[in-house]
């Protein structure tokens, strides 16, 4: 049971890499794919009939289906020129231009922001996302190295990681500062300014990104 749906769900929401070095970590045992053919009965089942099933597998892949195409529709595509906003301004929120500003917290940003990077003029690679959520405080968030990597390109500083409130202050210097996932791929503060900080301390620990070839 671990193995075959915990271990995922765990895994996942801890930002682990299902693959390292050719070998996967962990199962993937939750696709629709699997959950389709989890409604086939089972071997010893007295009824054999798939019939039931089969309905049951239309009814989950429609509304999965209707669900995702809604999704593209309203929240997906507005999205972008949000993300396209945030790059025109890049340079206001940080003079390096690797620190971008969201307007609405929650937005899908990350596939707009690959494909919108390529036009950058000058050209450029972003670091680090700002917003805020739902309870009106402020996230950093780094770029993973790719759309559906669990690798950032500049993570959060190593000392801060796994660390929350005053335990935070005191390491990183700035007052405020909420929590840094373990990971170090998104922290919390509870100012702009302070997400901003944290962004720039970490900006600061490193050579710039390398830009992205014409």
């Amino acid at each position: 049971m671990y193995e075959n749906f915990v271990e995922e769900v765990d895994a996942v929401d801890n930002g682990i890499s299902q693959w390292e070095e050719g070998e996967p970590r962990y199962l993937l045992t939750t696709t629709l794919s699997a959950r389709v053919a989890r409604l086939n009965p089972t071997w010893n089942q007295p009824n054999q009939d798939t019939e039931a099933g089969f309905k049951r597998a239309m009814d989950l892949v429609r509304e999965e289906f209707l669900q995702r195409l809604d999704f593209y529709q309203n929240s997906w595509l507005p999205a972008r020129t949000l993300v396209e906003e945030a790059l025109a301004k890049r340079f206001q929120v940080d003079p390096s231009g690797e620190i971008i500003e969201l307007e609405k917290g929650g937005c899908p940003w990350k596939e707009h922001l690959y494909q919108l990077e390529l036009g950058l003029s000058p050209a450029g690679t972003i670091a680090f996302v700002i917003y805020t959520d739902q309870a009106g405080q402020w996230r950093v968030q780094c770029v993973p190295k790719e759309p559906h990597s669990f690798q950032s390109r500049l993570p959060l500083l190593e000392p801060w990681r796994g660390l929350r409130d005053e335990a935070l202050d005191q390491i990183s210097g700035i007052p405020g500062c909420i929590f840094v996932h373990a990971s170090g791929f998104i922290g919390g503060h509870r100012t702009r300014e302070g997400a901003l900080s944290m962004a720039r301390a970490t900006l600061a620990q490193r050579p710039h990104l390398p830009q992205i070839p014409w």
